[in-house]
């Protein structure tokens, strides 16, 4: 469940996207009603795609409630899964707010990219509630951690990545879709040059690919732990994935599907790199996810 409430995060992210690449970031220009004395949207395009966004929120918002609701009836109870499921309620109900404000405030750029950065550390948080869920983390229990340096090699990707979407949504503002569309006003660009900004995230994307390039090769050559190898290995791959992406995208004018698959990466880095910070230290599963894989086993060996 939980890692349903992930994915559903990310979910609302591409949802959102998709509402700002076709124009339709005004298509409900009131909140949370869609206009001032009608909650549903008229029969055209824009309204419909904005209020389907606001739908999708709602059922992100029966997600994460059913997420809670089992954190808190979990056997045995643990705080920190409650305290984590309990800030997923915090951020989509802030984020909720924010979206209204951003519509009040006719898609002010600085507003969007404040939208964008709460959405991807919910992605964080549910990553992060996910992997707890799973592994033992009671006072006293194994905790072993791989290697001081490949940790600290965690923390700076973790540091390096947050310049990155910073820039990366930077340079969204600068760019040609502001979420507007024909007949509305037009929002407000932050008033750099897009080529500047794009410069400025692309920098910032080599360093970050390199330092997980480097990482990769050192924990390959060293034959370092299965899971740093892997998570390693993901975080690589995808991050080149992504900045292949955003340079044909920027040669191509930015279009809009390809603008989406890029959000789509910037999903996916922030799952890699919250997983590649987790694995940095060994943990016992929790009994029941060992119980789990072993009847899986058992079906599987009957099946067969």
């Amino acid at each position: 469940m939980v890692m349903i409430t992930t994915l559903a995060l990310g979910l609302i992210i591409l949802s959102g996207a998709a509402v700002r690449l076709t124009g339709s970031g005004l298509g409900c220009p009131d909140w949370p009603s869609c206009y001032q004395h009608q909650l549903t949207p008229a029969n055209t395009i824009h309204p419909i795609i904005e209020f389907s966004n606001r739908m999708i929120t709602i059922g992100i918002c029966v997600v994460i409630g059913i997420t809670v609701v089992m954190a808190h009836f979990r056997s045995p109870k643990r705080r920190d899964l409650i305290l984590l499921s309990w800030l997923l309620v915090v951020g989509v109900v802030g984020d909720a707010v924010l979206g209204g404000i951003v519509v009040y405030t006719k898609l002010n750029p600085y507003l969007v990219m404040v939208h964008l950065w709460l959405s991807l550390g919910m992605v964080a948080i549910g990553m992060v509630l996910f992997h707890r869920s799973r592994y033992d983390y009671s006072l006293g229990a194994r905790a072993d951690v791989a290697s001081p340096l490949t940790r600290k090699v965690s923390w700076l990707l973790v540091g390096v990545f947050c310049f990155v979407i910073a820039a990366g949504t930077a340079t969204t503002g600068t760019g040609p879709h502001a979420g507007g569309s024909q007949g509305q006003l037009v929002a407000k660009r932050i008033p750099v040059a897009l080529k500047d900004m794009a410069w400025f995230h692309s920098t910032t994307a080599v360093v970050f690919i390199t330092i997980a390039l480097v990482t990769f090769v050192a924990l390959e050559s060293t034959n370092g732990p299965a899971r740093l190898r892997g998570a390693s290995r993901r975080l690589f791959v995808v991050g080149t994935a992504q900045g292949l992406i955003g340079l044909i995208q920027f040669v191509t004018h930015l279009p809009g599907w390809l603008v989406e698959i890029h959000v789509l990466g910037a999903i996916s880095l922030t799952m890699g790199v919250v997983a590649f910070q987790l694995a940095q230290i060994a943990r016992d599963k929790e009994p029941w996810v060992t119980t789990k894989k072993s009847a899986d086993s058992t079906l599987t060996s009957v099946v067969a």
